[in-house]
């Protein structure tokens, strides 16, 4: 069986190697890259199974090379996770709405990190086998596989995270999910984002949605569902 391939595009030597050693006794084939610009190469000419990107990059930082790869058609199904020094929470919003599957802190664990990654490539292969399945409810239409909602037969633009927290509760409408269940299923376990952020993700939702927004039913001292 060959071996998963995770290009990590990070521009300090030591961090690099700390990471290539880790990730390579986890049984992965690692590629290093140094530089933004030549992340975006390799990855559109590689198609690596899972890209570990740094923020601070030379010549092109990591949030523009995260949303160029979201964005290309070739690219936009490799997951992405980010590892970098920025842990505020403003930062890590910015990080998951321009595309990331997940972000992780300076300085971390190794076996977390570890964990993070396998987490991600088995979201990835979960999604790969239901990305087929268009959901019809209400008026409303999501398509996984073409990262695409319509509401009344109109499309609606959502960002990355908006897009995939609507998915998971559409997925089982009627049921109540916890703000941390929501984070877990849509970014992993241990994901550094509070409640007030899926607090914000869920009003932006719903103003996108119009009227279909209040399908989004808040379950006051628990959390929220989509209304069957």
């Amino acid at each position: 069986m060959d071996k998963e391939t995770i290009m990590v595009v990070e521009d300090e030597e030591d961090i690099l190697e700390l990471v290539r050693y880790n990730l390579t006794k986890e049984g992965y084939q690692v590629v290093g890259i140094s530089s933004g610009e030549d992340g975006l190469k390799k990855a559109r000419s590689d198609l690596p199974d899972l890209v570990l990107l740094d923020l601070m990059l030379p010549c092109v930082n990591g949030l523009d090379v995260c949303k160029l790869l979201k964005h290309d058609p070739k690219t936009q199904h490799i997951p992405i996770i980010m590892l970098t020094s920025k842990g505020e929470e403003a930062d890590i919003v910015v990080g998951l709405e321009s595309g990331a599957d997940d972000y992780i802190t300076k300085p971390f664990s190794p076996k977390v990190l570890a964990s993070r990654i396998r987490a991600v490539l088995r979201r990835k292969t979960t999604d790969t086998t239901t990305e087929t399945s268009t959901i019809k409810i209400h008026d409303l239409i999501v398509h996984p596989g073409r990262h695409e909602v319509l509401v009344e037969g109109k499309p609606v633009e959502l960002t990355f995270s908006e897009f995939n927290i609507l998915l998971f509760l559409v997925r089982k409408p009627g049921w109540v999910f916890t703000r941390y269940q929501i984070v877990d299923a849509v970014h992993g376990d241990d994901y550094p984002v509070t409640e007030r952020s899926v607090d914000f993700q869920i009003v932006g939702l719903r103003k996108k949605l119009c009227f279909a927004g209040k399908y989004i039913e808040t379950v006051r001292g628990v959390g929220y569902r989509f209304k069957e």
